[in-house]
């Protein structure tokens, strides 16, 4: 069981740990395994929740299992490439490449979190009663960091439902989301440029967005940013000249949107109805990274498809 290859955020975690215990339940021997760095989403609590990943190294022979990515440019290393059996996502791109690999063990959904789709394994195999509270705390963390604490588009019914049966097995309290919230803000301020950077992913130009894509999650985004623009600006410049950063700030259920480079500014333009204003733009909602990948590949679908219309 394992993820991606940059940084191990909190949807991935989550899974990657939640999966493998119900398939020991199972009778499959499965390990929870990853070479990447942890991200600010697996906050100071969530870290003291005793929950972790196993101590393994894949041998010959092993399969795998991919939660929360299926882009298999960016697959852990330690993955091959012919011994996955399964994957488990919510991001667009490649689900006609693993429908015709792995048939229904590729289960990629345009869902809030990955963590509901694992919920859902537990719930089918009516094993949800023997769930550990600490699985159960970390997949519903999951959902509220991916969903933005149920703002974001993507959400779901399924994504609110599986929420909130695992907030109860686990015993989270009332105040949680704020607390976790403001946990991964303090933590990626505390070190900056070690949030940024496992948190950055580095785009095909093809994608029709910045190919130096950060993200965070914070609780006060224009805070953050008005205390620590200037740094985070020279550090990102330095990866590139063409680059944004999204925080998205849970208090207000907005973007925020950093991007100097002009032709950074000019492709966001091009996607979402946003007024630029010295490199920083608002969006009234709150909008994920994997929501704009989504948008721009619809606009090369419409690119693509208009030869063949006009000639029609």
């Amino acid at each position: 069981m394992t993820s991606g290859s940059a940084y191990l955020d909190i949807d991935a975690y989550a899974c990657c740990i939640a999966y493998a215990e119900l398939l020991n339940h199972q009778g499959v021997e499965a390990r929870a395994v990853s070479s990447a760095p942890l991200n600010a989403s697996i906050s100071r609590t969530v870290l003291g929740w005793q929950s972790s990943l196993d101590d393994y190294r894949p041998r010959a022979g092993d399969e795998f299992v991919l939660v929360d990515v299926s882009d298999y440019h960016h697959f852990d290393p330690v993955v091959v490439l012919d011994q996955v059996v399964e994957v488990i996502d919510h991001h667009p791109g490649f689900e006609s490449y693993w429908a015709q690999k792995l048939g229904s063990a590729a289960d990629i959904l345009p869902i809030g979190a990955a963590a509901t789709q694992i919920f859902q394994r537990w719930e089918a195999a009516d094993l949800l009663p023997l769930i550990s509270e600490q699985s159960a705390a970390l997949l519903a963390t999951a959902i509220l960091d991916n969903t933005l604490n149920f703002t974001g588009q993507l959400t779901t019914q399924s994504d609110i439902r599986a929420y909130d049966v695992l907030a109860r097995r686990a015993k989270l309290a009332e105040d949680w989301p704020e607390r976790y919230f403001s946990e991964c803000q303090a933590s990626i301020e505390s070190d900056l440029i070690g949030a940024l950077a496992a948190d950055m992913k580095r785009l095909q130009a093809e994608s029709n967005l910045p190919q130096v894509f950060a993200q965070m999650t914070v609780w006060d985004a224009a805070a953050l940013i008005r205390t620590h623009r200037s740094t985070i600006s020279h550090w990102l410049a330095a990866q590139g000249g063409d680059w944004l950063l999204n925080v998205i700030s849970i208090r207000e259920c907005k973007s925020y949107f950093l991007a100097e480079p002009l032709v950074s500014q000019q492709k966001l333009s091009h996607l979402l109805p946003i007024e630029w204003q010295a490199g920083t733009a608002v969006l009234e909602r709150s909008l994920l990274r994997k929501e704009l990948l989504r948008l721009g590949l619809a606009r090369i679908s419409v690119a693509d498809a208009m030869p063949q219309i006009a000639r029609s």
